[in-house]
């Protein structure tokens, strides 16, 4: 099969023939129909998550936003049949560990095996779990979103900041992720108003539903959103991870708000950021970390997107083959991408 091979950390992804991964008796074989381009592969690829063990074996084939058609599945799997249209969560639960029995399999304790969407063929572990029918409604570059970025905002704005209607809401960072919260927060009736240094995707975000943008090469950011909310956010979300975003992030909230990290931080922070701990104790503001999505929190945000209330697909901004997943992964070093980046072509 064809895929983009990451052959040597930080050196540019080669395209050749790669050996089909072989399918286990719980495993799926899917046939990737589309494949997001996300900052977590970025920073797998240049070896920023070392410091929390996660060292690539290589070569490898990255690519973790997958959505496409099953081809085969191994002689134990029962629910999921070839044919079928599925996404899968990037956190790929074992199904039976306690995190997983009670829920919240994007906590797993013992993930199980996956093989990477940069190629034509991938496969699933513990399809019957891991597996997530796609109704035909939706579309494949809308599931592949949901694969990471998209139900990861998902998750960490529904669930994790507990956003409600009139709820005023800070998003920092128009990133992929950046512009699915502020889609989903605006979609449950929030007040968004959406951070970035970029006044193109701050142009994207308005058209996903910020009533309010800052420039922050302009602006004081906690000073602009407390004029603004008269006071400051109910939640504000980091969904960049560096530690400008993360400090302007927890300085715009109100007396008793909530700061939700989704962010992964780079090789500057290498996970350790210093954090305003009086202003967080007199202020009694809650931090909260969010990974991922559980998937059995998969059927309303699915529910959502069927119904045209929510639409992944609206944030993609380029769609590519997989011939150009080098050049892809090399601009993300600069930022140089606006919303998701989906590998549509696999030829």
């Amino acid at each position: 099969m064809k895929a983009a091979v990451v052959e040597e950390l930080k050196k540019p992804l080669v395209v050749r023939d790669f050996p089909q991964p072989e399918v286990g008796p719980r495993d799926a074989l899917i046939r990737v129909e589309s494949c997001g381009v996300c900052r977590s592969d970025w920073h797998i690829w240049q070896g920023d998550l070392s410091w929390v063990g996660l060292v690539l074996p290589l070569p490898a084939v990255l690519g973790h936003e997958q959505a496409g058609v099953v081809e085969e599945v191994g002689p134990e799997v029962r629910l999921i049949t070839p044919g079928m249209r599925v996404v899968t969560p990037f956190h790929n639960g074992c199904g039976a560990c306690r995190y997983c029995v009670a829920g919240l399999s994007n906590l797993c304790d013992a993930p199980g095996r996956r093989t990477g969407g940069f190629a034509q063929y991938a496969v699933i572990g513990g399809a019957d779990f891991n597996a997530i029918p796609l109704p035909e409604s939706v579309s494949f570059e809308a599931g592949a979103a949901m694969g990471c970025r998209f139900m990861t905002s998902y998750h960490a704005v529904a669930d994790r900041g507990e956003v409600h209607g009139g709820d005023w809401v800070v998003v920092n960072g128009c990133g992929g992720i950046g512009l699915s919260a502020v889609q989903v927060a605006a979609a449950l009736g929030a007040q968004v108003i959406a951070v970035d240094l970029d006044e193109t995707k701050l142009t994207r975000a308005r058209a996903e539903g910020a009533v309010e943008t800052i420039d922050a090469r302009d602006n004081d950011v906690p000073e602009r959103v407390k004029e603004i909310t008269k006071g400051g956010a109910d939640v504000s979300f980091d969904a960049l991870g560096i530690k400008a975003t993360m400090l302007n992030s927890v300085r715009s909230l109100r007396k008793g708000g909530v700061h939700v990290q989704i962010g992964i931080t780079s090789a500057a922070e290498s996970g350790e950021v210093a954090l305003p701990i009086d202003m967080i104790t007199m202020s009694e503001i809650e931090f909260r970390g969010s990974l991922g999505n559980p998937n059995h929190h998969y059927r309303p945000m699915l529910n959502m997107v069927a119904s045209g209330k929510l639409h992944p697909e609206s944030i993609v901004g380029e769609r590519i083959g997989l011939a150009d997943v080098p050049r892809v992964m090399e601009s993300m070093g600069s930022f140089g991408t606006v919303g998701f980046t989906t590998v549509t072509d696999f030829r």
